[in-house]
């Protein structure tokens, strides 16, 4: 890769990180022990070539972003590892000659340890092309609002869950709470998956914990389109006049193509923030969402990621929240995904299970 431009080191990085995740499968179909080490490093590949893949369309549809210039280096030592890994993964010619005759030949070359590093070096290089994309984007949405007036769009302050007052809150201690984790990341990633995943448990069971972590884990692959947690007693944060319009706001910094449709909306009502819930969902996310013009196939959707649900001041308000998010199912051709955690409420309860699906 020596010599390449920014932009061909990423498609040489997203060709090498496909390659090595089709050989972790096989692996993982024929190899019976080390399941868990294959499935994490295979995991671990793929999130890190979601980015990548969304660092090259973007930079592909706006060319006038260079942040991939900046990361060179990076790029060039996670093709040397990606190469190095491919080649201990690709069979030799004596095993393949095994498996033509049916004798089961793969073996997996790394032990636990190994693996673990593997993983670390990788996730490392995850960080900074998350990083690169995050200031593509945000590059991006800085140049259509010059063009344009700032969206008045008003948030519930310390509600996303990387604000300055979630800053010192817990995250899971790394190999914690792994199962659960895994289960959350293959939900967001199944393209037939429900659109919404509940985490429900009763108070001081981890709950904000895992949604910290969670939406974490989803910013550093690219897929975080927003967050709200619910706080009793914290102003916007306790009741739901802000939800829809914070989680607008941070959706457009991760989806440009949503401006035009929320232009649109606020000039023709500019209280369009005070409305009823349903107003602010159709006319701020969901009618903008299905109006952006390019699908991002990287990923199968945004997730947002709301805690604390019953933290929200009235049920009629929780309830209408969770008959709204339903449609986010329907939503094409960019999608959502939202996980939503809260204690056990009977109307939390009653509301989901008046759901169709």
């Amino acid at each position: 890769m020596d010599g390449l431009s920014g932009a061909a080191s990423v498609i040489a990085l997203v060709d090498i990180s496909a390659k090595v995740a089709s050989l972790c499968y096989q692996y993982s179909v024929e190899v019976k022990h080390a399941k868990d080490d294959i499935e994490r490093l295979c995991r671990k590949v793929n999130d890190t070539k979601n980015v990548l893949e969304k660092l090259q369309q973007l930079e592909q549809n706006n060319p006038q972003l260079s942040t991939t210039r900046n990361v060179v280096d990076s790029l060039k030592e996670c093709y040397k590892q990606l190469q190095g890994l491919k080649g201990h993964l690709e069979p030799s010619q004596g095993r393949k000659a095994m498996r033509r005759f049916g004798i089961r030949a793969l073996k997996w070359p790394f032990t636990r340890k190994e693996v673990e590093k593997i993983v670390q070096d990788i996730e490392s290089f995850q960080r900074t092309f998350s990083l690169a994309l995050q200031t593509d984007q945000t590059a991006l949405v800085l140049r259509v609002d010059q063009k344009t007036d700032r969206l008045l769009l008003p948030i519930a302050e310390g509600a996303s869950f990387n604000s300055h007052t979630e800053e010192h809150n817990a995250r899971c201690l790394p190999n914690t709470r792994t199962e659960l984790r895994k289960t959350i990341a293959e939900w967001a990633n199944n393209k037939d998956g429900k659109p919404i995943f509940w985490l429900c448990g009763m108070a001081g069971t981890g709950k904000s914990t895992i949604a910290r972590t969670a939406a974490q884990s989803f910013t550093e692959a690219g897929q975080l389109g927003a967050s709200f947690f619910f706080k009793k007693g914290e102003g916007e944060r306790g009741n739901a006049s802000r939800v829809f319009s914070t989680i607008a706001a941070d959706l457009v910094a991760h989806e440009p193509g949503m401006l035009p449709g929320i232009r649109k909306a606020l000039d023709k009502d500019p209280a369009l923030s005070q409305r009823a819930l349903r107003d602010q969902f159709e006319k701020l996310i969901l009618d903008p969402l299905s109006g952006v013009q390019t699908a991002h196939s990287t990923i199968p959707a945004w997730v947002v990621v709301i805690d604390a649900l019953d933290e929200c001041e009235r049920e009629e308000d929780i309830r209408a929240i969770l008959q709204l998010l339903t449609r986010a199912k329907d939503m094409q051709p960019v999608s959502l995904r939202v996980l939503v955690t809260s204690r056990p409420e009977l109307h939390i309860r009653l509301g989901f299970k008046q759901m169709p699906n």
